[in-house]
């Protein structure tokens, strides 16, 4: 990743100086095996791959060591949280807590106020720690002491993927290029661009223009594109959160998100963007680098249906803003037990995130591997080759792509604070929602017989955008709520 101005070294790393118990004996015993419970969120070809490496470390270091693995989906992430809450709560009916589980930042962030989490820092040496990326082991350190809790396992990022085979006619009559995408202004422009393309083929039908862009994920949107703009919207210190909203950036995202999705240059239909592209509705979009597999392999309308080639680009970012990227994705934490149980757990992980087992599951899920020396296309490529691997093309170039952009970008995610799900939830529906709702207001009054200009005028108008900002601003201090 990027240098930016100073190396950081995780306050994690140094706890485990402090406190690691890593040199004393393995308290395992293969003639009595701990038996470790996973519970994860993965399905289908993601649950496949880890099931294969579960199986695999079963058979082999585990049965070294004296450690069974056994892995449970509970659905969707929404369905391990509400699963985890209730084995914490004691529900009638629950499960026992697992020793292992799937956990984003904020929920294990209010997990470990209950005192529920392993200290995992008592499980590292420094050299262990300094092998991962950085930030994912700082994004972990949620505890109070800035001790581990959190160990990262598989992270992704955002990329740009887009419809080659529609992008190239627009982009031969109108001039348009890939460059132009580099930015989010560039998008907003070329998205207008293909919005006047479209109508202006169909000249009796007025107002008909296609959406071109749209994206996953708005809360990264803000979190990123204020990161890209200078600001940290979540400005976390002794566990106390500041939030800032200053007006002139804030209205650089809503002008290049709220004012083209309104105006109908933008759009967002079906579940996920990939959705979208995948009904003709839109050409690119902004997502995970685990939606590459996701990317359509072709457009599919109700009276016709044609294949579709891709490019996979590096997500737009703000004109003259810094090279920020999200860095996303569920890590493990263990659940406090005994030292037993929390070691054999710490084994697992520590075998799980070797970098040919990493990248064995990274090249079938889209995630990126957490050790250093895994993020690179030669040794993804040694790994596909010592394993013959299969791996789909898009996933591929996706992570490729990635790993080519490391030296260039920071990964950024904000620190972990009280009533931080809350907060991320403004951030993902205020604006999007607001947006949705304008531009059904906007289609009537178009169908109505006004032109697209006229339709938008109160929409985009400056008083709209006062009457968002403060709406907007009110709705994020009362999630965040009292943070002494």
């Amino acid at each position: 990743m990027k240098d930016t101005g100073k190396i950081t070294k995780s306050i994690c790393i140094f706890a485990a100086v402090a406190l690691g118990l890593s040199g004393c004996g393995s308290p395992l015993d293969p003639k009595d095996p701990v038996s470790l419970t996973v519970w994860h969120y993965y399905n289908g070809s993601q649950q496949t791959a880890f099931d294969a490496l579960v199986d695999e470390f079963n058979d082999t270091v585990g049965k070294e060591k004296g450690i069974y693995v056994e892995g449970y989906s509970q659905g969707s992430v929404s369905d391990l949280e509400a699963a985890v809450r209730a084995s914490i709560n004691g529900e009638v009916g629950a499960d026992s807590m697992p020793d292992i589980f799937s956990s984003y930042a904020d929920t294990a962030y209010e997990i470990e106020q209950s005192g529920a989490l392993a200290n995992l820092s008592e499980y590292f040496d420094e050299e262990e720690l300094t092998q991962y990326v950085d930030s994912y082991i700082e994004e972990g350190c949620i505890a109070s002491d800035g001790t581990l809790r959190i160990f990262p396992v598989a992270k992704s990022t955002e990329i740009m993927m887009l419809n080659k085979t529609d992008w190239e006619p627009f982009a031969q009559d109108t001039g348009a290029s890939l460059e132009d995408l580099a930015t989010i202004e560039g998008v907003a422009a070329t998205a207008k661009t293909y919005y006047e393309w479209t109508d202006g083929q169909t000249p009796d039908i007025p107002g008909d223009g296609r959406a071109f862009y749209g994206r996953d994920a708005m809360a990264n949107y803000f979190i990123i594109g204020m990161q890209q703009l200078g600001v940290e919207i979540f400005r976390v210190e002794n566990e106390k959160v500041t939030v800032n909203v200053p007006k002139e950036e804030l209205r650089r995202l809503w002008e290049n998100y709220y004012v083209p999705m309104v105006k109908g240059y933008f759009g967002a239909y079906g579940s996920f963007r990939s959705d979208d592209v995948k009904t003709g509705d839109l050409l690119a979009y902004t997502g995970s680098t685990t939606s590459a597999m996701y990317f359509p392999n072709q457009v599919e309308q109700e009276d016709d249906s044609y294949g579709i080639e891709y490019i996979v680009m590096q997500a737009p970012i703000f004109a003259e803003g810094e090279h920020y990227a999200v860095q996303q994705g569920a890590g493990m934490v263990v659940s406090k037990s005994d030292k037993r149980h929390e070691y054999a757990a710490v084994e697992f992980l520590k075998w799980f995130t070797q970098a040919d087992k990493n990248l064995q599951f990274g090249s079938v899920s889209g995630y990126l591997p957490v050790l250093k020396e895994a993020n690179s296309a030669e040794k993804l490529d040694q790994v596909i080759g010592d394993v013959q691997l299969e791996v789909a093309p898009k996933t591929y170039d996706c992570l490729v792509s990635v790993f080519g952009e490391m030296d260039q970008i920071s990964l950024y995610t904000n620190k972990s604070f009280r009533n931080g799900s809350a907060a991320r939830k403004v951030l993902e529906y205020h604006l999007s929602d607001q947006a949705a709702q304008d531009r059904e207001s906007v289609e009537k009054a178009v169908k109505e017989g006004q032109d697209l200009e006229e339709a938008c005028a109160a929409f985009v108008s400056e008083e709209a955008f006062e009457r968002w900002y403060a709406s907007f601003c009110d709705a994020l201090n009362a999630a965040v709520g009292e943070q002494g």
